[in-house]
């Protein structure tokens, strides 16, 4: 996939399928797959490094995983992160933070919120750069929402996701992640919006859908409601450990095929 490939899906109603990824070994496997792109998430922060929330990630761990992924999956569209605040600082600072994640390579960076980022969208987009926007549940303002809540429930609310939503397309993004939200609004939002919306948790009328890999892969016990699991790897990967530790301590394992001769 390329970036002109997002604009030319919507108008031929083609959904976009997209994944969170944050290493090599998993990257590898999703290359030989038929997701369309991948997204170095800041949910790396809980997902791989057992933080409560997002708001942990630094940019040495964004840019450390996203070459791991990019290394796994060359071929395929990969977006990463801004984690919290580090676009939010002097305009030489967000754009030295950009540059670490390009280099890294990733072919687009993704910009929680619109407002206060305008500036330096649009001047991300005049250098080079494409620019995802995100909106609706924005995990690095949990401490601002009182958790992780859907938005846009109210008339008000909904109105002003779809005013910053447009706002992030006149700034120049190439697409919109919109996470958290009514079916409704996801309706009303690609709708609205020329570029393609990306929902998680926002219905099935948007553009395309994200999912955190190991979400859908049942790695953890509790997901969003949301969230469809497409296998019990946790279940799998139990049995397997538990398989291992047992033929070690029967000495099942190795045997003489799996051993070098004297």
């Amino acid at each position: 996939m390329k970036i002109t490939d997002f604009g030319k899906y919507k108008q031929a109603g083609r959904k976009i399928s997209m994944l969170t990824c944050y290493d090599y070994w998993t990257a590898s496997i999703v290359e030989q797959s038929d997701v369309d792109c991948l997204l170095v998430g800041d949910s790396l922060g809980m997902v791989m490094h057992g933080h409560d929330s997002t708001v942990t990630v630094t940019m040495d761990m964004m840019e450390l995983h996203t070459r791991a992924v990019v290394q796994g999956a060359p071929s395929k569209f990969i977006v990463g992160d801004m984690p919290f605040l580090s676009n939010r600082g002097s305009l030489d600072k967000s754009l030295e933070n950009v540059h670490r994640l390009m280099t890294a390579g990733a072919q687009a960076v993704k910009i929680e919120g619109v407002k206060g980022n305008e500036t330096l969208i649009s001047h991300l987009v005049d250098s080079g750069v494409p620019v995802m926007g995100h909106l609706g549940l924005m995990p690095q303002s949990v401490n601002t929402l009182g958790g992780y809540k859907v938005q846009g429930k109210s008339q008000q609310q909904a109105d002003e996701i779809i005013a910053q939503a447009l706002q992030a397309q006149a700034s120049g993004c190439f697409a919109l992640v919109i996470e958290c939200v009514p079916t409704s609004l996801g309706l009303s939002l690609s709708q609205s919006l020329d570029i393609p919306v990306i929902g998680i948790g926002a219905g099935v009328h948007t553009d395309g859908q994200v999912l955190v890999m190991q979400d859908m892969l049942g790695a953890f016990e509790h997901n969003a409601n949301f969230v469809r699991t497409y296998c019990n790897l946790q279940e799998t990967l139990q049995q397997a450990f538990d398989g291992f530790a047992e033929d070690v301590r029967t000495e099942q394992y190795p045997n003489t095929d799996e051993s070098y001769p004297s």
